[in-house]
């Protein structure tokens, strides 16, 4: 035994597991009268927030919800979505944010599958969740509880569930919640289209998600009381842990119902809103609006954009509103952005098509991520720093997921050699900086969304008049990808665009659905399989028009 090691035991007075609730906690303590949260005419300070988060935990628990139970939440970026950050994991219980986009079959094997056993839904979505819950093939009861909202004002079906707040009125607002007793205790689950139809569960923990919290602070030299207006899904990766970051700076989180360009502009102009992140489509949206929708909107504004690499035009109409780009990468399974394209000041010397070059990278790793490299995924070697030679971008750290919810055999394979596997093909530059080049897994990232390829062609196969089909993304100016259908008919079989994507609309939610669709016979190699490289060609010079 080491000499430090003797007598020196970890006890509760040297030790406690990290968890992103103790930032809420410290926020309530230190600035209890600062301003929380903003929804509409609403207002809530940290105390007001901290307390409404300890009554959804005790009324959890007095429901029989403890301990790593899944509590589902369908949730726009509303107050009860940034409370059930806190006050879900404040009863030990897993946080299951569900993509607002998706259809009730989807909704339904993640209600299943993560064997959720409350679920907190928002009127615009309640029709959803009945047919969600009408095709569960788990027998087990789910606690419901509805939400309510102002700014819905359209009307809504009731599932019958307890009013959100007649259940927090309920809860105790001095709950004494514990830490979890392990950092390695699950807080949340997030469900990734991944390669196949059905999605994969990624089981995030506690210590990860302080981590990744803190990390956003550092990549943007984020200050106390920062501003920060939710244009970023909160159920995309946890809002990338920004719930638990604006905690951490006892800052303001403005609320957003719906992305729309003009409630953007007013949001930053009545609320003094300092950081905001997006889609590369949500800065285009802002780029591309009037003149006379900017007028007022004060310099200094910082944008983190994610997904397809900021073009120049982009880079330059930010500049020109006197908004602060930084571009970082990630997926859902490194909790989002684990990678940052870190700036220097001699980059502000260079032309925009220079910068517009450099800032394109998916940079280095984020302050608390262990590595980030790019790796023969044969050999499990560094690559060449050269900016040509290929390999597959991998991290390794406290920034990465504990696994797979059910599926051992995908978090061996991610977890192959001791790293997470990304998926995604990219060079490394001498300077360290990563680019991507390819995604080895074929997934379509349109309005920063994840479409699973495989999961379009299975629903293309199921047409009747369908022989083969493949699904690449198509490049599009405002979502960034779409996706992009080829489709070989059975000798004899007829079928027009507009029936196949009416065939698709049947059984996808809406941003999967082939934009373009292509007949034709599919190229392929000399044992069957298709060519998808050579659709990727062809989707990227094509000039179809979008149906």
């Amino acid at each position: 035994m080491s000499i430090f090691d003797q007598h020196l035991d970890r006890n509760s007075a040297n030790f406690a597991p990290l968890t992103p609730l103790s930032f809420i906690e410290r926020a309530a303590e230190v600035y209890p009268d600062r301003l929380a949260v903003v929804h509409g005419d609403a207002r809530q300070t940290w105390s007001e927030t901290y307390a409404r988060c300890r009554r959804l935990a005790s009324s959890l628990r007095r429901a029989g919800v403890g301990k790593n139970d899944t509590v589902a939440v369908m949730l726009p970026n509303t107050p009860p979505m940034v409370e059930a950050h806190f006050g879900v994991p404040m009863a030990g219980a897993v946080l299951n944010t569900m993509n607002t986009r998706l259809d009730p079959e989807t909704v339904a094997f993640m209600l299943d599958h993560g064997e959720a056993k409350a679920v907190i839904v928002d009127p615009e979505f309640t029709a959803v969740m009945a047919r969600a819950l009408a095709l569960r093939k788990r027998t087990e009861p789910i606690l419901m509880i509805e939400t309510s909202d102002e700014l819905y004002g359209a009307p809504a079906q009731s599932l019958g569930g307890t009013p959100y707040e007649t259940f927090l009125a309920a809860g105790d607002p001095a709950f004494a919640w514990e830490l979890p007793g392990d950092e390695w205790d699950a807080i949340a689950l997030n469900y990734t289209s991944g390669t196949t139809g059905n999605p994969k569960g990624v089981v995030y923990h506690h210590r990860g998600a302080a981590i990744n919290a803190i990390s956003n602070i550092l990549e943007w030299d984020m200050p106390k009381h920062s501003v920060y207006l939710w244009t970023l899904p909160m159920f995309h990766c946890n809002g990338w842990c920004f719930p638990w970051t604006v905690a951490a700076r006892a800052g303001v989180n403005v609320c957003l119902r719906r992305v729309e360009a003009q409630a953007i502009f007013d949001a930053i102009r009545k609320h003094g809103v300092t950081h905001y992140c997006g889609a590369p489509i949500v800065q285009s949206l802002l780029v591309n609006a009037p003149a006379a929708m900017k007028e007022g909107v004060p310099a200094g504004v910082k944008a983190m954009v994610a997904g397809a690499a900021p073009p120049a035009a982009l880079i330059e109409g930010m500049e020109q509103m006197g908004f602060d780009l930084t571009h970082v990468y990630g997926l859902t399974e490194v909790y989002g952005p684990a990678t940052v394209c870190a700036k220097h000041e001699a980059w502000q010397q260079l032309d925009i098509g220079e910068r517009a070059r450099l800032n394109a990278r998916q940079g280095v790793r984020y302050h608390l991520q262990r590595s980030a490299c790019v790796l023969d995924p044969e050999t499990m070697q560094p690559v060449p720093m050269d900016g040509e030679t290929m390999g597959e971008i991998m991290f390794q750290g406290n920034i990465t997921m504990k696994g797979y919810l059910k599926n051992a055999e995908a978090s061996g394979e991610a977890f192959r050699g001791g790293w997470f596997h990304s998926g995604d093909l990219a060079v490394q530059y001498p300077d360290g900086y990563i680019k991507i080049k390819d995604r080895s897994k074929d997934i379509i990232i349109s309005g920063g969304e994840n479409i699973s390829s495989i999961e379009v062609e299975d629903v293309l196969y199921r047409h009747p008049a369908v022989m083969a089909a493949a699904v690449v993304a198509r490049p599009d100016p405002k979502w960034g990808e779409t996706p992009c259908a080829f489709v070989e008919l059975k000798a004899g079989a007829s079928a027009t665009v507009e029936e196949i994507v009416a065939h698709c609309k049947q059984h996808l939610a809406g941003f999967k659905v082939p934009r373009v669709v292509v007949f034709g016979e599919l190229p392929k190699t000399s044992t069957g399989k298709i060519q998808k490289f050579e659709l990727r060609k062809q989707a990227g010079s094509m000039s179809a028009i979008d149906v």
